[in-house]
């Protein structure tokens, strides 16, 4: 079918429409609807509205698609709810994501991700605290203690989704260009393979896993900053059993843990929000440090023996004392028959016993799942398939269907760990280990090794192994592009100001935009100026003053 409408101030080709989908589902249908809808205000507003092209406004109406947040996190939680019953049938389609701290690096992201491997499907963002405390706060950068803004979290979230519902509107602009140029050539191959590129467009927007870190204070103030998230557009609430006031990173000393009834409170919380706010299908990660926090706050109220108070209390490192031992100020718990004394420290924070970790986590991840929690985070101090699948085996033994996001965190050094690993494995097996220090695995030294070799081929399928032996449902690196920025940063300050110059730039840089075709060295286009131009075009027609003409420099670029 062609679509002809009339446009008095511009002679700009029309465009042949095929039945297709759009974005999330936007079908030629609604499309054709679309430029009839239109043209029916056009006539009934007469001659004042002769200049507008119902086609044009339907071309923006697809352009953009997600009007607000909600409708993000509501099409965005149907993916993830999707992906989490696909992973239960078959736990080898895992899902993915890498922790961005700006819009544009999430937008590259996905721009990346369907140009090499064109499609979006399985694959996320994941929105750290720690980068927004680290880069997102008016402060400068800060530790991971929750000492940043909240109001940084939703206004990242909101930006991210800006960044890329700006890509939808530019990938399609693109081939809106492309097709207009191709009828206008009669080439009607071409025109029939660019509008398929158009019919199975898809979305660059994915769902966000966003850090809530330990809530930000009391459940209320949980709950406001949740509904914001989710009018940001988050679909998935990531929230830990620390307290809000002395919150640490997971990969730090010092972490302190609440009762399960304060968490289960601010669960609570998070799942109000969504109700509320209508996303009924929200998910709710819930995140234990129990593996390597040795402190509590306080100590869980208990009503009766064996109570779930009562089951936190007995993690308690704790002595038996007389009534006669009792010191000013002491608080003691009775239990079977005993007075126990918990050790106190001198922060008035009470002490876990040693070697309790996993059985708290444990505990943790099937209070969390018993009270509203859709995912487990358990953070650990290495990356160890079985390190985690065996605290998995034991959840799943009331859980069956428990499923986890694991960090994949920068914080591991994980050449040593997985040397380590890897030389453990084969002295197991009987090999001699001789030529190996273990305790200098990261050595350039064993470079090339057996060892070495075995040890990245146990990284290259963590990932996979994680999901098919210990339940991992999603994989993230938390922190990766942090790294990236810094790394990539250093290189070309070490060329550029040294003897290369502008070799490094052009070389390491620009050539391998150009040669990788990296959107990105037609900057212009990336922010925006064609689509502009576009629009120019459509407001003012032949009129328009653009910047994309034969003097721009963009040119250069093909």
């Amino acid at each position: 079918m062609i679509v002809t409408q009339s446009r008095s101030s511009s002679s700009r080709p029309q465009r042949l429409w095929a039945s297709g989908h759009y974005a999330k589902g936007i079908t030629m249908t609604e499309f054709q609807n679309d430029i009839e809808a239109v043209q029916a205000l056009k006539e009934q507003n007469g001659a004042s509205w002769d200049a507008i092209n119902p086609e044009y406004v339907a071309r923006m109406r697809a352009q953009n698609r997600f009007k607000t947040g909600l409708e993000i996190a509501q099409y965005t939680a149907d993916i993830m709810r999707r992906d989490m019953t696909e992973y239960d049938a078959d736990s080898s389609v895992y899902t993915q994501s890498l922790g961005v701290w700006h819009g544009f690096i999430g937008q590259q992201k996905l721009i990346s991700i369907k140009k090499h491997l064109k499609s979006t499907n399985k694959r996320y963002l994941y929105l750290s605290g720690w980068m927004v405390a680290a880069l997102r706060s008016e402060f400068g950068p800060l530790p991971d203690q929750s000492m940043h803004e909240k109001t940084s979290v939703p206004a990242l979230i909101e930006e991210l989704y800006t960044f890329l519902r700006q890509a939808d509107a530019r990938e399609l602009d693109l081939l809106f260009t492309q097709l207009d140029d191709a009828r206008v050539a009669g080439d009607e191959t071409a025109v029939e393979f660019i509008q398929s590129q158009i019919d199975n467009f898809e979305t660059h927007v994915v769902p966000i896993i966003a850090d809530i870190d330990a809530g930000f204070g009391n459940p209320e103030a949980t709950y406001l900053l949740a509904k914001k998230m989710i009018e940001a557009g988050a679909c998935a609430i990531q929230i830990e059993n620390q307290v809000s006031d002395e919150k640490q990173c997971g990969h730090q000393d010092g972490k302190v843990t609440v009762p399960h009834e304060d968490f289960i409170a601010k669960l609570n919380a998070v799942r109000y929000a969504f109700l509320e706010l209508g996303i009924d299908n929200g998910v709710i990660v819930a995140r234990t440090d129990s593996l390597g926090a040795g402190l509590t706050q306080k100590l869980a109220v208990s009503a009766v023996p064996g109570d779930l108070g009562d089951q936190y209390n007995a993690f308690l490192d704790v002595e038996e004392i007389s009534e006669a031992d009792l010191g000013n100020g002491d608080v003691i718990i009775k239990r079977d028959g005993k007075l126990l004394r918990p050790k106190r420290l001198a922060s008035n924070l009470y002490q876990f016993k040693k070697g309790t970790g996993e059985d708290r986590c444990v505990l943790d991840c099937i209070t969390s799942l018993q009270n509203g929690a859709d995912l487990l985070w358990i953070e650990t101090e290495k990356p160890h398939v079985e390190q985690i699948a065996g605290m998995v085996d034991r959840i799943r033994e009331v859980i069956p269907n428990a499923k986890l996001v694991y960090n994949n965190s920068p914080s591991f050094n994980w050449t040593l760990n997985f040397r380590q690993q890897a030389y453990d494995l084969l002295a197991e097996q009987g090999n001699d280990m001789s030529a190996y220090d273990r305790d200098k695995l990261m050595s350039v030294d064993y470079d090339g090794t057996e060892l070495a070799t075995l040890a990245d081929e146990k990284i290259r399928t963590f990932q996979a192994d994680g999901s098919a032996r210990a339940g991992i449902f999603h994989h993230l690196i938390t922190l990766p592009t942090y790294h990236t920025a810094a790394l990539s940063t250093d290189n070309l300050a070490k060329g550029y100001f040294g003897d290369e110059g502008m070799l490094t730039y052009v070389r390491d840089v620009q050539r391998q935009e150009i040669r990788q075709g990296i959107a990105t060295v037609k900057h212009q286009n990336m922010a925006g100026s064609d689509i502009g131009d576009n629009h120019k075009e459509y407001f003012a027609g032949d009129a328009a003053l653009k910047a994309g003409g034969k003097d721009n420099t963009m040119n250069q670029f093909g």
